[in-house]
Order: C-alpha cells, then sequence, then structure tokens
C-alpha cells in the first residue's frame, strides 16, 4: 500500500525513524529495516547521521531508486542562500545526488524566515537537488501564509501525531489542502502509551502488538507514521498490519487524545529549533 503525494510522488505508507541512529550502530540498524522492507528513510540535517543513511543505503544492496529518503533544513539555516548550500551540504554528507523528499524541519516564527526557506526549497526542486518538498511541524497558519507568498504548497507535513495527542484539526486541514500528514513520535511517550488500558484491550481483540495497533490506527486517518526500532523482529512486526479496525474501535482511541498531549513542551506557534 502507498499513499500519493500532491506532487505525483508514491510513497509508502510507513516509514523507518533514523533520529539518535548514528555511526555504524545506525548503519547497521538501517541497513536491517531496509532489508525488513522499509522503503523510506526519515532523517534531518540536525539528526547529524544524513552519512549513515548514505552509508545504509549503498551497504544495503538495495537500488537508491527503491529507497526514498528525507532530509531537514534546520532552522539556523533559513536564510536563502544559507539553505541552498545546505541542502547540498545534506547532499554531500550522505553521497546522495538527490533526496526524494526535503523538508522545513521547524517553522521558528519568532525569527519569521520560514518564507524565504520555503522559497529555497521550491528552487532547490527546480534545480534536481530534491524530488518532492515538504514541511514540518507547521500549523495552519504557517502553511496558509507559505502558500500564498509562494503559490507552492508542500506535499508533506509532519508532525508530532498519537493517541494522546491525534491532532484532528491539524489533519483536517492538511487532508482540505492535499498534504500528506506524517507522524513523527508515533507512539508519543511508549512507556505510558503501550501500557494505556484502551489500547492494550484493543490490542487483544485484534490479536496485534500496541505498536502494530496504532500503526494501523495512523493509516486508517490517512497518515504516514514513522517508527524506529533497532531489533529485526519488532522491525518486520511494525510493517504486518494486515488487519482492519472497525469504526468504534477507531473513535475509541481518538477519544484517548488530551490538550497537552505533547511529549514534549514544543509548541511549533512558539517553538524555536535551530
Amino acid at each position: 500500500m502507498s499513499f500519493q503525494l500532491n506532487d505525483g510522488l508514491t510513497v509508502p505508507e510507513i516509514g523507518f525513524g533514523t533520529y539518535q541512529l548514528n555511526g555504524a550502530t545506525g548503519v547497521n540498524t538501517m541497513v536491517s529495516a531496509l532489508n525488513n522492507g522499509y522503503r523510506l528513510l526519515d532523517s534531518a540535517f540536525n539528526y547529524e547521521n544524513e552519512g549513515a543513511v548514505g552509508q545504509a543505503i549503498r551497504q544495503s544492496g538495495i537500488p537508491r531508486t527503491d529507497i526514498l529518503v528525507s532530509s531537514k533544513l534546520p532552522g539556523r539555516h533559513h536564510r536563502y542562500q544559507d539553505a541552498i548550500a545546505t541542502i547540498q551540504e545534506s547532499l554531500y554528507r550522505a553521497g546522495l545526488d538527490y533526496y526524494d523528499l526535503y523538508l522545513i524541519h521547524w517553522p521558528n516564527p519568532l525569527e519569521d524566515h520560514y518564507v524565504e526557506a520555503w522559497q529555497a526549497l521550491i528552487d532547490a526542486q527546480k534545480f534536481g537537488l530534491v524530488r518532492s518538498i515538504g514541511v514540518s511541524n507547521f500549523l495552519p497558519e504557517h502553511l496558509n501564509r507559505i502558500i500564498k507568498e509562494t503559490g507552492v504548497t508542500p506535499s508533506l507535513n509532519q508532525i508530532e501525531l498519537h493517541p494522546y495527542f491525534n491532532q484532528a484539526d491539524q489533519r483536517q486541514f492538511d487532508t482540505e489542502h492535499h498534504i500528506l500528514t506524517q507522524a513523527w513520535s508515533p507512539l508519543g511517550r511508549a512507556s505510558e502509551i503501550l501500557n494505556d488500558q484502551t489500547l492494550t484491550a484493543l490490542a487483544t481483540k485484534y490479536h496485534v502488538s500496541v505498536v502494530q495497533l496504532i500503526l494501523k490506527w495512523d493509516i486508517q486517518h490517512g497518515v504516514m507514521p514513522i517508527p524506529k526500532s533497532s531489533n529485526p523482529v519488532r522491525q518486520r512486526q511494525n510493517l504486518t498490519l494486515d488487519f482492519t479496525i472497525d469504526a468504534a474501535d477507531m473513535a475509541a482511541i481518538d477519544q484517548l487524545t488530551k490538550p497537552d498531549g505533547r511529549t514534549h513542551d514544543q509548541d511549533p506557534a512558539r517553538y524555536q529549533e535551530f
């Protein structure tokens, strides 16, 4: 199964997160993920692992054209020329000729250079450095502004999204604008969510793990989750989602959301990431 972005790029319904996967250990984990069937690796300039991502692709033996690679522009490089140079540097680090997806990591509205950064991504796509361009942690106000000022709608918006913070309003906005929602931290505070009574009961009902239940809940909402696991068994398990959650149970999971459900104090309206 897959999703199609508004620019025509087809992406898998689940990707693999690479945050904190660095060095040889990180490479081995990513190679395992690729060999277990993942075809989208999500990275970022600030993860400082783009080199490991590139090495994992080469080491996997899987053709580059069969793998989608995503990275993100950090807040300190939102100025136009800085952004172009950073995207080029991202490619040099990874040893790649292009990225399939490149995102603005955070809007940093207090600095207010995200429109300039978005224009840089638009041009990077024209230059052939990136196939598809999107954003991360953008609120409707940020999305409306970049669309209005540039005429270009992001293909994807990667946001914090999990059962305790289901982002219903943001998901609706994204859907109405044909923007794919991608979920970072799909398990939220895992130690808390994985023991939730509602989720554990439903996982038992469907004969799956709580993680599988959550990932399927994402996908049925039209959201692409990007879980991370270093365990090969769990990597394969997270791709084995051949069941359907019924409407009543989807609603029960939706009702777990909390107004203060963010895992950290990172409200994009004021949070600054450099």
